[in-house]
């Protein structure tokens, strides 16, 4: 994973073990924190981030037609923001990432699937609140 630095703008790689982290930019030596924003990806990162991660991954399935998904944009980001550190948020065009919905059987959206050390830990097909996602998160900290 590529994370730019706030300070300086430089660009630094980050393995996906340790995206949950805080780090240091290789360029200014500020503090990298860990993503508070749902990270927009394709396949490759998806595989990359979801096998590595150390903490929960939630990944929300979605469309930019998709009224629902569009309506739950936000507290998808809430959650991001609120679990930084914690989790690591992923989103997945469908549209964009047609062969990734498709393994994931993905026949509606919104679709949420949060995965624990790679493996499928809880799904859910269609919108839900803030509370929800942060629970599904807290329940994989905890298990």
């Amino acid at each position: 994973m590529i994370r730019t630095c706030a300070h300086c703008g430089a660009r630094n790689r980050m393995p996906a073990a340790r995206l949950a982290d805080e780090g240091r930019c290789g360029a200014c030596r500020q503090a990298l924190a860990p993503p508070s924003e749902p990270l927009d990806v394709d396949e490759d990162t998806f595989d990359e981030v979801v096998d590595g991660a150390r903490v929960p991954v939630l990944v929300d399935f979605w469309a930019t037609w998709c009224g629902p998904c569009m309506a739950m944009a936000p507290a998808v980001a809430q959650t991001a923001a609120a679990m930084s550190g914690r989790a690591i948020v992923l989103k997945v065009d469908t549209e964009r990432n047609p062969e990734l919905a498709a393994r994931f059987a993905v026949r509606s959206i919104p679709y949420f699937v949060v995965f624990k050390n790679g493996e499928e830990f809880a799904q859910h097909v269609g919108a839900v609140d803030f509370s929800h996602l942060q629970a599904w998160i807290e329940t994989a900290i905890r298990s």
